[in-house]
């Protein structure tokens, strides 16, 4: 399957315009692309201010991804603000093809930006099937929490989308790596470029890492479209040759 995801900067709070940015660059792609992935936040930056631009789940951002997805003939996800009666969930949408809606809320706020004072945490770790892939979607901060995202038969990717700041990028490029060799799991990280309304800088660093933790795409700090094929059949060879995965611990995570 073949991916492409975009590094780019984000444009504070102000999502028709990110929406048109994202959408010029989606128009450049390759044909061959089956999925897009975008940071999270796309359209606002990391903001806690929910109240300025969220969004319902008919709003104008999910229309365009779904009009996008179904005008292209592929997959996009990217996390953004959603409202719900009176509620801001820092939420990942995928949508397919056919404009259907999948989604996961990110489970672990990020405290140190008071995320956990203005948005309500999801719960439940989202596994999403599409064109033979088990997908596991999470968000920036979950990155840090491998229980949280510990292979368990149940997925073929891991994908996070982020907006990670440049003091701590080291700590991005180390448990992106840990996350591929662990759990024998291709593994795409997409992280925005440039800074934002609270004097943060963000680096990219956007990358693929393979089952063996080499890289497919490596890190840049450049706005860019990466776009890489992945090799199912040739992952599963390699999870059954070396049989890591077998020896590993099994666990029930609770609340």
């Amino acid at each position: 399957m073949q991916i492409s995801i975009i590094q780019a900067p984000l444009f504070w709070e102000n999502p028709e315009v990110n929406r048109n940015y994202f959408a010029a660059k989606i128009q450049n792609i390759p044909e061959e692309t089956l999925l897009v992935v975008l940071p999270e936040m796309f359209t606002s930056g990391f903001t806690m201010n929910p109240h300025e631009v969220a969004e319902d789940m008919d709003g104008a951002t999910v229309t365009w991804m779904k009009e996008t997805a179904q005008n292209r003939n592929l997959a996009i996800m990217g996390s953004m603000v959603i409202r719900e009666k009176d509620e801001y969930y820092n939420r990942l949408l995928f949508v397919f093809p056919t404009g259907e809606v999948e989604y996961y809320d990110k489970r672990h706020l990020f405290s140190l930006a008071g995320e956990h004072k203005v948005y309500t945490k999801g719960s439940e770790k989202k596994i999403i099937n599409y064109l033979g892939w088990r997908i596991a979607a999470f968000i920036c901060y979950d990155l840090r929490f491998p229980v949280f995202s510990r292979f368990n038969d149940d997925y073929d990717l891991l994908i996070y989308v982020a907006n990670w700041p440049q003091p701590r990028i080291n700590a991005w490029d180390t448990l992106l790596k840990a996350r591929a060799i662990e759990n024998m799991s291709y593994v795409i990280g997409v992280n925005r470029i440039g800074d934002d309304e609270n004097d943060n800088n963000y680096p990219g660093h956007s990358q693929v890492l393979d089952y063996l933790g080499n890289y497919l795409a490596e890190p840049s700090e450049k706005e860019m479209v990466f776009s890489v094929r992945l090799d199912k059949e040739l992952m599963l060879a390699n999870r059954n040759k070396f049989g890591f995965l077998r020896d590993r611990d099994a666990f029930t995570l609770t609340e």
